[in-house]
Protein backbone atom coordinates (compact mmCIF):
# COMPACT_ATOMS: atom_id res chain seq x y z
CA UNK A 1 0.00 0.00 0.00
CA UNK A 2 1.29 3.47 -0.55
CA UNK A 3 0.11 7.13 0.40
CA UNK A 4 -1.20 9.03 -2.66
CA UNK A 5 -2.25 11.99 -1.14
CA UNK A 6 0.67 13.67 -2.37
CA UNK A 7 2.69 12.25 -5.51
CA UNK A 8 6.59 11.45 -4.86
CA UNK A 9 8.37 11.25 -7.77
CA UNK A 10 9.23 7.93 -9.21
CA UNK A 11 12.47 5.97 -7.93
CA UNK A 12 13.64 6.64 -11.72
CA UNK A 13 12.68 9.69 -12.07
CA UNK A 14 14.83 10.94 -9.36
CA UNK A 15 17.79 8.38 -10.97
CA UNK A 16 17.59 10.56 -14.40
CA UNK A 17 17.48 13.49 -12.24
CA UNK A 18 20.85 13.26 -10.78
CA UNK A 19 24.03 12.59 -12.24
CA UNK A 20 24.60 8.73 -13.49
CA UNK A 21 28.39 8.48 -11.58
CA UNK A 22 26.49 9.03 -8.09
CA UNK A 23 23.67 7.47 -8.57
CA UNK A 24 25.28 4.01 -9.16
CA UNK A 25 26.04 3.83 -5.22
CA UNK A 26 22.45 3.23 -4.76
CA UNK A 27 23.52 -0.38 -5.16
CA UNK A 28 26.91 -0.65 -4.76
CA UNK A 29 27.20 0.61 -1.07
CA UNK A 30 24.66 -2.72 0.06
CA UNK A 31 25.95 -5.08 -2.75
CA UNK A 32 29.33 -6.45 -1.72
CA UNK A 33 30.13 -9.66 -1.35
CA UNK A 34 28.70 -11.37 1.61
CA UNK A 35 31.56 -10.93 4.74
CA UNK A 36 34.26 -11.51 2.39
CA UNK A 37 37.63 -9.21 3.48
CA UNK A 38 34.85 -7.29 5.26
CA UNK A 39 37.49 -5.38 8.09
CA UNK A 40 40.64 -4.15 7.90
CA UNK A 41 42.48 -7.07 9.96
CA UNK A 42 40.88 -9.75 8.42
CA UNK A 43 42.20 -8.98 4.96
CA UNK A 44 45.66 -10.13 6.28
CA UNK A 45 44.33 -13.30 7.54
CA UNK A 46 42.70 -14.95 5.02
CA UNK A 47 42.57 -18.77 6.14
CA UNK A 48 40.33 -17.42 8.96
CA UNK A 49 37.77 -15.42 7.08
CA UNK A 50 34.60 -16.31 7.74
CA UNK A 51 32.55 -15.43 4.34
CA UNK A 52 28.93 -16.40 4.51
CA UNK A 53 26.79 -18.73 7.87
CA UNK A 54 23.74 -20.41 5.82
CA UNK A 55 21.22 -22.17 8.48
CA UNK A 56 17.89 -23.67 7.00
CA UNK A 57 15.45 -26.86 7.35
CA UNK A 58 17.33 -29.36 5.09
CA UNK A 59 15.06 -29.73 2.07
CA UNK A 60 17.19 -32.63 1.06
CA UNK A 61 14.22 -35.82 0.19
CA UNK A 62 13.96 -37.86 3.72
CA UNK A 63 16.06 -35.51 5.86
CA UNK A 64 12.63 -33.78 7.54
CA UNK A 65 13.63 -32.46 11.05
CA UNK A 66 17.09 -31.65 10.12
CA UNK A 67 18.73 -28.63 10.70
CA UNK A 68 22.08 -27.84 8.05
CA UNK A 69 24.36 -25.23 9.20
CA UNK A 70 27.45 -24.50 6.43
CA UNK A 71 30.28 -21.80 7.99
CA UNK A 72 32.48 -20.99 4.73
CA UNK A 73 35.89 -19.78 5.26
CA UNK A 74 38.98 -18.54 2.60
CA UNK A 75 37.39 -16.30 0.31
CA UNK A 76 38.06 -15.59 -3.67
CA UNK A 77 39.74 -18.94 -4.26
CA UNK A 78 41.73 -19.53 -7.42
CA UNK A 79 40.52 -23.11 -8.94
CA UNK A 80 44.62 -23.11 -9.65
CA UNK A 81 45.65 -21.76 -6.95
CA UNK A 82 48.91 -24.47 -6.35
CA UNK A 83 51.25 -25.88 -5.57
CA UNK A 84 49.51 -24.94 -1.89
CA UNK A 85 46.02 -24.31 -2.32
CA UNK A 86 43.86 -23.46 -0.03
CA UNK A 87 44.58 -25.87 3.93
CA UNK A 88 42.83 -24.86 6.95
CA UNK A 89 44.49 -23.17 9.80
CA UNK A 90 45.53 -25.76 12.09
CA UNK A 91 46.53 -23.30 14.79
CA UNK A 92 43.16 -21.61 14.83
CA UNK A 93 39.59 -22.31 16.08
CA UNK A 94 36.68 -22.50 13.80
CA UNK A 95 33.22 -22.65 15.49
CA UNK A 96 29.22 -22.53 14.64
CA UNK A 97 27.82 -20.89 18.27
CA UNK A 98 24.11 -22.03 18.67
CA UNK A 99 22.11 -19.42 21.06
CA UNK A 100 18.70 -22.19 22.06
CA UNK A 101 17.20 -19.70 24.91
CA UNK A 102 17.51 -16.34 23.18
CA UNK A 103 20.24 -14.62 25.65
CA UNK A 104 22.57 -14.18 23.15
CA UNK A 105 25.15 -16.68 24.43
CA UNK A 106 26.20 -19.69 23.26
CA UNK A 107 24.23 -22.87 24.47
CA UNK A 108 26.22 -25.40 21.72
CA UNK A 109 29.24 -24.95 19.83
CA UNK A 110 30.54 -27.41 16.98
CA UNK A 111 34.47 -26.68 17.17
CA UNK A 112 36.57 -27.72 14.11
CA UNK A 113 40.19 -28.26 14.31
CA UNK A 114 42.55 -29.19 11.50
CA UNK A 115 45.73 -30.84 11.04
CA UNK A 116 48.31 -31.39 8.34
CA UNK A 117 49.94 -34.77 8.07
CA UNK A 118 53.20 -34.27 5.75
CA UNK A 119 54.10 -37.23 3.94
CA UNK A 120 57.47 -36.04 2.85
CA UNK A 121 56.88 -38.16 -0.37
CA UNK A 122 60.36 -38.47 -2.02
CA UNK A 123 61.65 -39.84 -5.45
CA UNK A 124 64.88 -41.47 -6.14
CA UNK A 125 67.10 -39.02 -8.46
CA UNK A 126 70.48 -40.48 -8.91
CA UNK A 127 71.61 -41.75 -5.55
CA UNK A 128 69.93 -39.60 -3.50
CA UNK A 129 66.16 -39.54 -1.89
CA UNK A 130 64.67 -36.16 -2.74
CA UNK A 131 61.58 -35.30 -1.47
CA UNK A 132 58.99 -33.39 -4.02
CA UNK A 133 57.82 -29.86 -4.50
CA UNK A 134 54.10 -30.46 -5.41
CA UNK A 135 50.66 -31.20 -3.20
CA UNK A 136 50.42 -34.80 -5.23
CA UNK A 137 52.49 -37.36 -6.50
CA UNK A 138 50.12 -39.21 -8.64
CA UNK A 139 45.75 -40.10 -9.16
CA UNK A 140 43.92 -39.46 -5.95
CA UNK A 141 41.37 -41.85 -5.89
CA UNK A 142 40.27 -41.54 -1.96
CA UNK A 143 40.57 -40.37 1.58
CA UNK A 144 43.63 -40.22 2.98
CA UNK A 145 45.43 -41.17 -0.14
CA UNK A 146 49.10 -42.19 -0.25
CA UNK A 147 49.74 -40.02 -3.30
CA UNK A 148 49.30 -36.74 -1.39
CA UNK A 149 52.35 -35.21 0.05
CA UNK A 150 49.63 -33.59 2.52
CA UNK A 151 46.58 -35.18 3.95
CA UNK A 152 44.58 -32.35 5.81
CA UNK A 153 42.26 -34.26 9.15
CA UNK A 154 39.89 -32.51 11.09
CA UNK A 155 37.78 -33.23 14.25
CA UNK A 156 34.89 -31.84 15.40
CA UNK A 157 33.99 -31.31 19.21
CA UNK A 158 31.01 -30.18 20.72
CA UNK A 159 30.64 -27.91 23.41
CA UNK A 160 27.59 -26.90 25.10
CA UNK A 161 28.08 -24.31 27.75
CA UNK A 162 30.44 -21.40 27.76
CA UNK A 163 32.88 -22.16 24.33
CA UNK A 164 36.34 -22.20 26.41
CA UNK A 165 34.96 -23.78 29.52
CA UNK A 166 31.92 -25.61 28.92
CA UNK A 167 31.71 -29.52 28.68
CA UNK A 168 33.32 -31.16 25.25
CA UNK A 169 32.64 -34.22 23.67
CA UNK A 170 33.75 -35.05 20.27
CA UNK A 171 31.53 -36.31 17.24
CA UNK A 172 32.36 -39.62 16.34
CA UNK A 173 31.99 -42.20 12.84
CA UNK A 174 29.10 -44.13 13.02
CA UNK A 175 30.56 -47.85 12.97
CA UNK A 176 34.22 -46.96 13.76
CA UNK A 177 33.56 -44.57 16.22
CA UNK A 178 36.71 -42.59 14.95
CA UNK A 179 37.07 -38.79 16.24
CA UNK A 180 39.44 -37.82 13.61
CA UNK A 181 38.07 -37.53 9.79
CA UNK A 182 39.32 -36.64 6.15
CA UNK A 183 39.43 -33.33 4.18
CA UNK A 184 39.35 -33.62 0.55
CA UNK A 185 42.13 -32.36 -1.11
CA UNK A 186 41.09 -29.04 -3.27
CA UNK A 187 39.80 -29.19 -6.73
CA UNK A 188 43.43 -29.79 -8.40
CA UNK A 189 42.72 -30.98 -11.76
CA UNK A 190 40.77 -33.94 -13.35
CA UNK A 191 44.06 -35.44 -14.18
CA UNK A 192 45.06 -35.95 -10.46
CA UNK A 193 41.11 -36.26 -9.72
CA UNK A 194 39.30 -37.53 -12.09
CA UNK A 195 35.59 -37.97 -10.35
CA UNK A 196 36.02 -34.74 -8.02
CA UNK A 197 32.32 -35.06 -7.31
CA UNK A 198 32.48 -38.85 -6.50
CA UNK A 199 35.90 -38.18 -4.68
CA UNK A 200 34.89 -35.57 -2.17
CA UNK A 201 31.06 -37.83 -1.32
CA UNK A 202 33.61 -39.86 0.11
CA UNK A 203 34.59 -37.32 2.72
CA UNK A 204 30.51 -37.03 4.05
CA UNK A 205 30.52 -38.46 7.53
CA UNK A 206 27.67 -40.11 9.10
CA UNK A 207 28.21 -38.99 12.89
CA UNK A 208 26.96 -39.73 16.48
CA UNK A 209 26.49 -36.60 18.41
CA UNK A 210 27.30 -36.39 21.98
CA UNK A 211 23.97 -36.13 24.09
CA UNK A 212 21.70 -36.49 20.63
CA UNK A 213 20.13 -40.02 20.11
CA UNK A 214 19.70 -38.98 16.19
CA UNK A 215 23.41 -39.62 13.91
CA UNK A 216 23.97 -36.22 11.49
CA UNK A 217 26.47 -36.27 9.19
CA UNK A 218 29.46 -33.99 8.72
CA UNK A 219 31.56 -32.66 6.24
CA UNK A 220 34.14 -29.82 5.80
CA UNK A 221 36.51 -29.16 2.07
CA UNK A 222 36.50 -27.06 -0.50
CA UNK A 223 33.55 -26.18 -2.39
CA UNK A 224 32.36 -24.00 -5.74
CA UNK A 225 31.39 -20.10 -3.95
CA UNK A 226 27.59 -20.32 -4.32
CA UNK A 227 27.21 -16.61 -3.60
CA UNK A 228 26.12 -14.21 -6.31
CA UNK A 229 26.87 -10.08 -6.35
CA UNK A 230 27.83 -8.31 -9.17
CA UNK A 231 31.62 -7.20 -7.23
CA UNK A 232 33.85 -5.81 -10.02
CA UNK A 233 30.44 -3.45 -11.49
CA UNK A 234 29.65 -2.66 -8.32
CA UNK A 235 33.37 -1.15 -6.83
CA UNK A 236 33.49 0.47 -10.32
CA UNK A 237 30.43 2.79 -8.83
CA UNK A 238 27.92 0.18 -11.06
CA UNK A 239 29.39 0.73 -14.34
CA UNK A 240 26.12 -0.18 -15.56
CA UNK A 241 23.14 0.96 -17.09
CA UNK A 242 20.80 2.06 -14.27
CA UNK A 243 17.65 1.02 -15.95
CA UNK A 244 19.35 -2.18 -15.23
CA UNK A 245 19.13 -2.50 -11.59
CA UNK A 246 15.93 -0.65 -11.10
CA UNK A 247 14.09 -3.57 -13.53
CA UNK A 248 13.03 -6.27 -12.11
CA UNK A 249 12.84 -7.94 -15.38
CA UNK A 250 16.77 -7.91 -15.15
CA UNK A 251 17.54 -9.41 -12.25
CA UNK A 252 20.31 -11.83 -14.43
CA UNK A 253 21.61 -9.62 -16.70
CA UNK A 254 24.92 -9.85 -15.84
CA UNK A 255 27.42 -12.72 -15.14
CA UNK A 256 28.40 -13.21 -11.44
CA UNK A 257 32.22 -12.88 -11.17
CA UNK A 258 32.35 -14.90 -8.16
CA UNK A 259 31.08 -18.06 -10.41
CA UNK A 260 34.62 -18.76 -11.46
CA UNK A 261 36.22 -19.11 -7.43
CA UNK A 262 35.91 -21.50 -4.49
CA UNK A 263 35.92 -21.80 -1.03
CA UNK A 264 35.86 -23.96 2.13
CA UNK A 265 32.85 -25.02 3.94
CA UNK A 266 32.55 -26.50 7.44
CA UNK A 267 29.09 -28.41 7.35
CA UNK A 268 27.22 -29.58 10.23
CA UNK A 269 23.56 -31.32 9.75
CA UNK A 270 22.07 -32.34 12.91
CA UNK A 271 18.65 -33.07 13.76
CA UNK A 272 16.01 -29.71 15.60
CA UNK A 273 16.01 -32.23 18.61
CA UNK A 274 19.63 -32.11 19.22
CA UNK A 275 19.45 -28.38 18.84
CA UNK A 276 16.63 -26.94 20.89
CA UNK A 277 16.44 -25.99 24.50
CA UNK A 278 15.54 -28.79 26.59
CA UNK A 279 13.85 -26.18 29.41
CA UNK A 280 11.66 -24.21 26.94
CA UNK A 281 9.11 -25.06 24.07
CA UNK A 282 11.16 -22.43 21.88
CA UNK A 283 11.14 -23.44 18.05
CA UNK A 284 14.10 -20.87 17.28
CA UNK A 285 17.77 -20.99 17.38
CA UNK A 286 20.66 -18.00 16.56
CA UNK A 287 23.78 -18.91 15.52
CA UNK A 288 26.85 -17.50 14.40
CA UNK A 289 30.17 -18.58 13.27
CA UNK A 290 33.60 -17.39 14.18
CA UNK A 291 37.45 -17.87 13.48
CA UNK A 292 40.23 -17.19 16.27
CA UNK A 293 43.80 -17.71 16.31
CA UNK A 294 46.53 -17.91 18.94
CA UNK A 295 47.39 -14.21 20.89
CA UNK A 296 51.06 -14.35 19.79
CA UNK A 297 53.30 -15.58 17.07
CA UNK A 298 57.51 -16.09 16.47
CA UNK A 299 58.98 -16.13 13.00
CA UNK A 300 61.98 -17.83 12.99
CA UNK A 301 63.77 -16.01 10.02
CA UNK A 302 66.17 -19.23 9.59
CA UNK A 303 64.07 -21.92 10.14
CA UNK A 304 65.80 -26.01 10.54
CA UNK A 305 65.67 -28.07 6.99
CA UNK A 306 62.04 -30.37 7.32
CA UNK A 307 59.99 -27.77 9.00
CA UNK A 308 56.67 -26.46 7.09
CA UNK A 309 56.45 -23.20 8.37
CA UNK A 310 58.60 -20.41 9.79
CA UNK A 311 55.97 -19.40 12.57
CA UNK A 312 55.28 -20.96 16.16
CA UNK A 313 52.64 -20.06 18.13
CA UNK A 314 51.57 -19.33 21.77
CA UNK A 315 48.99 -17.92 24.00
CA UNK A 316 45.34 -18.12 24.37
CA UNK A 317 42.78 -17.91 21.43
CA UNK A 318 41.78 -14.72 20.16
CA UNK A 319 38.77 -14.13 18.16
CA UNK A 320 39.51 -12.34 14.89
CA UNK A 321 35.97 -13.19 12.78
CA UNK A 322 32.17 -12.96 13.64
CA UNK A 323 29.65 -13.96 11.22
CA UNK A 324 25.88 -13.75 11.43
CA UNK A 325 23.27 -12.31 9.00
CA UNK A 326 25.09 -11.54 6.00
CA UNK A 327 26.83 -8.00 5.22
CA UNK A 328 26.39 -6.39 8.65
CA UNK A 329 29.99 -5.52 9.31
CA UNK A 330 29.98 -3.92 5.40
CA UNK A 331 27.00 -1.91 5.59
CA UNK A 332 25.90 -1.49 9.10
CA UNK A 333 28.88 -0.95 11.20
CA UNK A 334 31.07 2.13 10.61
CA UNK A 335 34.67 1.84 9.63
CA UNK A 336 36.32 2.24 12.70
CA UNK A 337 34.05 -0.33 14.28
CA UNK A 338 34.69 -3.17 11.81
CA UNK A 339 37.67 -4.87 13.78
CA UNK A 340 35.76 -4.74 17.09
CA UNK A 341 32.57 -6.49 15.82
CA UNK A 342 34.75 -9.11 14.78
CA UNK A 343 36.51 -9.55 17.90
CA UNK A 344 33.06 -8.66 20.03
CA UNK A 345 30.37 -11.29 21.30
CA UNK A 346 26.55 -11.26 20.27
CA UNK A 347 25.55 -10.26 24.39
CA UNK A 348 28.10 -7.31 24.23
CA UNK A 349 26.11 -6.04 21.01
CA UNK A 350 24.31 -3.12 22.59
CA UNK A 351 27.90 -1.51 22.06
CA UNK A 352 26.70 -1.23 18.21
CA UNK A 353 23.26 -0.38 18.30
CA UNK A 354 23.34 3.27 16.89
CA UNK A 355 25.16 1.90 13.82
CA UNK A 356 21.29 -0.19 13.14
CA UNK A 357 18.68 2.41 15.04
CA UNK A 358 20.14 5.04 13.05
CA UNK A 359 21.99 3.60 10.11
CA UNK A 360 24.46 5.80 7.83
CA UNK A 361 23.64 3.97 4.67
CA UNK A 362 20.19 5.14 3.14
CA UNK A 363 21.56 8.78 4.05
CA UNK A 364 24.74 7.96 1.94
CA UNK A 365 22.36 6.65 -0.64
CA UNK A 366 20.61 9.93 -0.74
CA UNK A 367 24.54 12.01 -1.04
CA UNK A 368 25.08 9.86 -4.31
CA UNK A 369 21.76 11.02 -5.66
CA UNK A 370 22.56 14.63 -4.42
CA UNK A 371 19.16 14.52 -2.27
CA UNK A 372 17.72 16.28 0.54
CA UNK A 373 18.03 14.48 3.63
CA UNK A 374 14.83 12.32 4.28
CA UNK A 375 13.92 12.45 0.53
CA UNK A 376 14.79 8.61 -0.01
CA UNK A 377 15.79 7.53 3.21
CA UNK A 378 12.89 5.77 5.44
CA UNK A 379 11.64 8.20 8.12
CA UNK A 380 10.89 5.90 10.73
CA UNK A 381 14.18 6.95 12.98
CA UNK A 382 15.01 5.13 14.87
CA UNK A 383 14.23 2.24 12.25
CA UNK A 384 12.38 -0.32 14.78
CA UNK A 385 12.51 -2.14 11.52
CA UNK A 386 16.28 -3.04 11.37
CA UNK A 387 16.35 -3.50 14.93
CA UNK A 388 13.77 -5.94 14.74
CA UNK A 389 15.34 -7.97 11.32
CA UNK A 390 18.65 -8.28 12.86
CA UNK A 391 18.82 -7.78 16.35
CA UNK A 392 15.40 -9.60 18.18
CA UNK A 393 14.51 -11.42 14.67
CA UNK A 394 10.38 -10.67 13.23
CA UNK A 395 7.23 -11.45 15.21
CA UNK A 396 5.55 -15.28 14.53
CA UNK A 397 8.38 -15.75 12.23
CA UNK A 398 11.79 -16.61 13.91
CA UNK A 399 11.80 -14.49 17.12
CA UNK A 400 12.98 -16.31 20.32
CA UNK A 401 10.19 -16.35 23.23
CA UNK A 402 12.31 -13.96 25.35
CA UNK A 403 15.26 -11.94 23.36
CA UNK A 404 17.82 -10.23 23.65
CA UNK A 405 18.66 -7.94 20.99
CA UNK A 406 22.34 -9.18 19.70
CA UNK A 407 22.97 -9.80 15.98
CA UNK A 408 22.68 -13.49 14.65
CA UNK A 409 21.49 -15.49 12.21
CA UNK A 410 17.71 -16.29 13.82
CA UNK A 411 15.91 -20.09 12.44
CA UNK A 412 12.54 -20.89 13.61
CA UNK A 413 13.08 -25.27 13.06
CA UNK A 414 9.18 -25.29 13.43
CA UNK A 415 8.59 -23.69 9.74
CA UNK A 416 8.70 -26.56 6.80
CA UNK A 417 11.39 -26.58 4.67
CA UNK A 418 10.67 -26.01 1.16
CA UNK A 419 12.20 -27.67 -1.81
CA UNK A 420 14.46 -25.67 -3.83
CA UNK A 421 12.60 -25.11 -7.24
CA UNK A 422 9.89 -24.08 -5.20
CA UNK A 423 11.74 -21.50 -2.74
CA UNK A 424 11.21 -17.46 -3.47
CA UNK A 425 14.39 -16.28 -3.66
CA UNK A 426 13.07 -13.01 -1.93
CA UNK A 427 12.35 -15.14 0.96
CA UNK A 428 10.13 -13.19 2.94
CA UNK A 429 10.30 -10.20 0.97
CA UNK A 430 9.60 -12.20 -2.00
CA UNK A 431 6.07 -13.37 0.13
CA UNK A 432 5.15 -10.19 0.03
CA UNK A 433 5.79 -9.29 -3.50
CA UNK A 434 4.14 -12.83 -4.68
CA UNK A 435 1.87 -13.68 -2.19
CA UNK A 436 3.37 -16.46 -1.22
CA UNK A 437 3.63 -19.11 1.73
CA UNK A 438 7.75 -19.89 1.78
CA UNK A 439 8.73 -17.95 5.53
CA UNK A 440 11.57 -20.75 5.19
CA UNK A 441 14.10 -18.55 3.43
CA UNK A 442 16.24 -14.71 4.61
CA UNK A 443 15.80 -13.80 7.39
CA UNK A 444 14.62 -16.49 8.88
CA UNK A 445 17.83 -18.76 8.99
CA UNK A 446 19.85 -18.51 4.75
CA UNK A 447 19.19 -20.90 2.38
CA UNK A 448 21.95 -20.95 -0.36
CA UNK A 449 19.19 -19.88 -2.96
CA UNK A 450 18.27 -16.78 -0.76
CA UNK A 451 19.55 -13.63 -2.43
CA UNK A 452 20.41 -12.17 0.19
CA UNK A 453 22.02 -8.61 -1.18
CA UNK A 454 18.82 -8.14 -3.10
CA UNK A 455 16.80 -8.47 -0.19
CA UNK A 456 19.41 -6.57 1.94
CA UNK A 457 18.92 -3.33 -0.51
CA UNK A 458 15.06 -3.68 -0.08
CA UNK A 459 15.26 -3.66 4.09
CA UNK A 460 17.99 -1.00 4.31
CA UNK A 461 15.64 1.33 1.74
CA UNK A 462 11.74 0.67 3.53
CA UNK A 463 10.70 -2.35 1.99
CA UNK A 464 10.03 -4.53 5.52
CA UNK A 465 8.26 -1.23 6.70
CA UNK A 466 6.22 -0.97 3.00
CA UNK A 467 5.36 -5.10 4.18
CA UNK A 468 4.72 -3.93 7.70
CA UNK A 469 1.64 -1.87 6.10
CA UNK A 470 -0.66 0.63 8.33
CA UNK A 471 -2.02 -3.03 10.00
CA UNK A 472 1.81 -2.92 11.21
CA UNK A 473 1.66 -6.71 10.47
CA UNK A 474 5.43 -7.60 11.55
CA UNK A 475 4.76 -5.25 14.68
CA UNK A 476 7.25 -2.50 13.65
CA UNK A 477 5.29 -0.14 15.24
CA UNK A 478 3.15 2.68 13.97
CA UNK A 479 5.71 5.16 12.64
CA UNK A 480 7.17 2.22 10.28
CA UNK A 481 4.28 2.23 7.67
CA UNK A 482 4.29 2.91 3.72
CA UNK A 483 4.08 6.79 4.34
CA UNK A 484 7.75 6.43 6.17
CA UNK A 485 9.24 4.96 3.14
CA UNK A 486 9.65 7.99 0.70
CA UNK A 487 10.93 5.14 -2.23
CA UNK A 488 7.31 3.85 -1.59
CA UNK A 489 6.79 0.25 -3.46
CA UNK A 490 10.01 1.53 -5.64
CA UNK A 491 11.66 -0.21 -2.34
CA UNK A 492 11.06 -3.78 -3.63
CA UNK A 493 12.29 -2.96 -7.26
CA UNK A 494 15.85 -2.79 -6.07
CA UNK A 495 18.42 -5.27 -7.49
CA UNK A 496 22.44 -5.50 -8.11
CA UNK A 497 21.57 -7.35 -11.44
CA UNK A 498 23.49 -10.99 -10.93
CA UNK A 499 20.85 -13.32 -9.59
CA UNK A 500 21.41 -15.84 -6.61
CA UNK A 501 18.68 -18.21 -7.56
CA UNK A 502 20.22 -19.19 -11.09
CA UNK A 503 23.88 -20.32 -9.49
CA UNK A 504 24.17 -23.86 -9.46
CA UNK A 505 23.75 -26.26 -6.45
CA UNK A 506 23.20 -29.36 -4.55
CA UNK A 507 19.96 -31.52 -3.98
CA UNK A 508 21.07 -32.30 -0.73
CA UNK A 509 24.22 -32.36 1.70
CA UNK A 510 26.49 -30.28 1.38
CA UNK A 511 24.01 -28.33 -0.89
CA UNK A 512 27.08 -25.91 -1.77
CA UNK A 513 28.31 -27.74 -5.44
CA UNK A 514 31.62 -29.33 -6.81
CA UNK A 515 34.37 -26.77 -6.77
CA UNK A 516 35.89 -25.90 -9.83
CA UNK A 517 38.47 -27.88 -10.96
CA UNK A 518 42.20 -26.03 -11.40
CA UNK A 519 42.77 -27.83 -14.92
CA UNK A 520 40.11 -29.50 -17.13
Amino acid sequence: MVDHAVRRPSFRELLIAASCPLLAIVAALPAQASSHREAPFITTQPKVDGTDLYAFNSYEQGRSGYVTLIANYQPLQDPFGGPNYFKMDPNALYEIHIDNNGDAKEDLTFQFRFQNVFNRISLPIGTQSVPIPLTQAGQVQGPNSPALNVNEKFTVTLIRGDRRSGQAAALARVGSGATSFDKPVDNIGTKTIPQYAAYAAQHVYEVTIPGCSVPGRVFAGQRREGFAVNLGTVFDLINAPLSVITNPSLINAAPNPLANKNVTSLAVEVHKSCLLSKTTADPVIGTWTTASIRQSQLVNANPPSGHQTTVSYGGAFVQVSRLGMPLVNEVIIGLPDKDRFNSSLPQNDGQFATYVTNPTLPRLVEIAMGLAPGSAAPRNLPRQDLVTAFLTGIANVNRPLNPTPSEMLRLNTSIPAVPFAQQNRLGIVGNVLAGGSDNAGYPNGRRPKDDVVDISLVVAMGGLCMANGNNNAFGFGAACNPSAVPLGATAFRLHDAVDQAVQPFLSGFPYLNTPLPGAQ
